[in-house]
């Protein structure tokens, strides 16, 4: 365990770092990625920093149990069955489902008993969180909690400390009050209250901010006496890492098989996505066979890259969806496709080489989620792009308000739309398509992950 006197904390539900045993009963450890990582870093070993997540895996678990672990990490061993229903349960079946707004209303949510059976177990989660928390932290100290599935944890670590500067951080959209009150009244004024007892909560827009505020005063009341403080942070691209590990020997390498699939002389229609429900890969495919009926020119002179990597493939709806994306992908192709071109490339298996590879090479991004907190693919792109690359974007990613003016903006569900924009995309000249991605790359890196996190934890410090 780590020693008890962190000045700053960061609290989430995934770490830097997993576990996983090996035949021989080995742990093995992995480091992960991701803006948080690469934040922290930025404030050096010498900061006396904690991070406190949770055990995801028997290997997590067992790395618990064995007292391994590393320096300025603790790992928390909350119950198998407790995570699955705060995890799966609560954070990614509803709370993902009402922040992304992806509901089918006619026959969910239904909370019933079995919700609040899993809402307990949500309840008992946070708390494992804000006990912690409070145990390792020194005097004043400043903490960070991440994301929805710690919305119950600031107002629950401030009745234990009420010394320490707490800040939460949304990496998710905020749905508007209209839906936002498809919870349970008590439920939505829990959630919204938790946050509030974080002297600062921050958003990755002005959006999602303002729909926070307004889902407070259309639940809480107009006077809420809080004293919480509003804040915007727009994750940005880590530009120096991208532009180095683009140019490495295995992305090379996946660019010449890429370009092998796509065939000579042809343009590239690029998508990278997990199998995620509100990235709207479906809608994507429909709109590229749309692009391919009206356009019959373009047929045998372009190819959709599609890698749509699997996500929460414990969940039904997930594997479902992933199946229709197989489905369809094989039916353009077999629709349209000749001998000598595949129209679509799809690509399953999770590959970070391969999809520098497809920024590198693609002619046109298509990005255009049913809702999305900010989308990093969509600032990743101009920022590696080998001769520049028209960007097709949704208006509901976060990613819009600081791109909209360079990108191709869509409408995500007009799939008519979609297809006008790719034919655009397709169709725009060369000198344009390159200052449009020096602007969007620009744009993109303004806030990169380490000053993202470094001016929370200022604005936190400046708050209390």
């Amino acid at each position: 365990m780590a020693s008890t006197q962190a000045q700053i904390l960061v609290a989430s539900n995934r770490g830097p770092v997993s576990y996983a045993l090996d035949e021989t009963g080995t742990l093995k450890a992995k480091r992960g990625g991701g803006g948080l990582v690469s934040g922290l870093s930025a404030i050096g070993p010498e900061a006396g920093a904690l991070w406190v997540c949770s055990a995801l895996g028997d290997g997590d678990r067992e790395a618990v149990r064995r007292g391994v672990g590393e320096e300025g990490v603790r790992m928390l061993d909350i119950p198998a069955d407790v995570h699955e229903d705060a995890y799966n349960g609560i954070a990614n079946s509803v709370l993902w489902f009402v922040s992304h707004m992806l509901y089918q209303t006619p026959l969910e949510p239904a909370f019933d008993a079995e919700f609040r059976r899993q809402w307990a177990s949500f309840e008992t989660y946070n708390r494992a969180f804000a006990e912690a928390l409070a145990e390792e932290a020194a005097q004043g100290a400043a903490v960070l909690v991440q994301d929805y599935h710690l919305t119950l944890a600031p107002r629950m670590l401030r009745e234990l400390r009420p010394d320490l500067r707490i800040g939460h951080f949304s990496h998710t959209p905020w749905a508007p009050p209209e839906y936002f009150r498809l919870l349970p009244d008590d439920i939505a004024a829990q959630l919204l209250g938790g946050i509030l007892g974080a002297d600062r909560a921050a958003f990755l827009t002005q959006r999602w901010a303002d729909a926070f505020t307004d889902c407070c005063h259309a639940v809480l009341g107009p006077g809420i006496p809080s004293g919480t403080r509003i804040g915007v942070h727009g994750l940005g691209a880590d530009a120096d890492f991208l532009r180095k590990r683009s140019h490495e020997a295995d992305v090379d390498e996946r660019m010449v098989s890429l370009r092998e699939q796509i065939g000579e002389g042809r343009k590239a229609i690029v998508r990278v996505d997990r199998t995620e429900l509100s990235k709207n890969i479906v809608r994507g495919l429909l709109a590229y066979r749309q692009l391919l009926e009206d356009q019959p020119s373009w047929r045998e002179r372009v190819v959709h890259v599609a890698l749509a990597y699997p996500s929460r493939q414990d969940l039904a709806v997930y594997r479902d969806y992933m199946t229709e994306v197989q489905r369809l992908a094989d039916e353009i192709n077999s629709q349209y496709g000749t001998p000598g071109w595949t129209p679509v490339v799809l690509h399953l298996k999770d590959d970070f080489a391969r999809s520098l590879a497809a920024y590198r090479l693609a002619d046109v991004a298509l990005v255009n989620p049913i809702r999305d907190g900010m989308n990093l693919v969509a600032k990743e792109v101009p920022v590696v792009s080998d001769a520049g690359c028209a960007l097709v974007l949704s208006r509901e990613a976060g990613a819009y308000e600081e791109l909209g003016e360079d990108a191709i903006v869509v409408n995500p569900y007009d799939v008519s739309g979609t297809a006008r924009a790719l034919h655009e995309a397709l169709s725009m000249p060369l000198d344009e398509r390159a200052q449009r991605t020096k602007r969007l790359a620009a744009a993109a890196t303004a806030l990169p992950p380490a000053q993202w996190f470094l001016d929370q934890l200022d604005a936190l410090r400046a708050a209390s």
